[in-house]
């Protein structure tokens, strides 16, 4: 894992907390892989952190420039095909949160 590279404040985060399913994973990784790719190339996106424990659950935080830029990726169709599989195959649970950061600091 590596921390995002952020300006400084204001700008937003989206936190998506998920609990994996039993299921079988067929792709879960390589979309994953992907949705970071095709996220790192939208207006607005300014990095993204993630990390995932034994049991399922997981944390993925991604950082915006705007909430117009979480919109248009919230939007995007390869992400809405993303999003249905996850709801379908790979997650039992998930939640989503947007907030917007007004400080940081840090020790890096």
């Amino acid at each position: 894992m590596s921390f995002a590279n952020t300006p400084p404040p204001p700008y937003y985060a989206v936190i998506f907390t998920s609990q994996r399913t039993e299921k079988d994973s067929k792709g879960y990784k390589r979309t994953a892989e992907l949705m970071v790719e095709l996220a790192s190339k939208q207006t607005g996106f300014l990095g993204v952190e993630s990390s995932r424990d034994h049991d399922g659950l997981g944390i993925t935080v991604s950082y915006w420039d705007s909430l117009e830029s979480i919109k248009q990726w919230k939007e995007h169709m390869a992400h809405q095909k993303a999003k249905e599989k996850g709801k379908k195959d790979w997650y039992s649970a998930y939640i989503t949160r947007i907030c917007k950061v007004d400080r940081d600091y840090h020790s890096i």
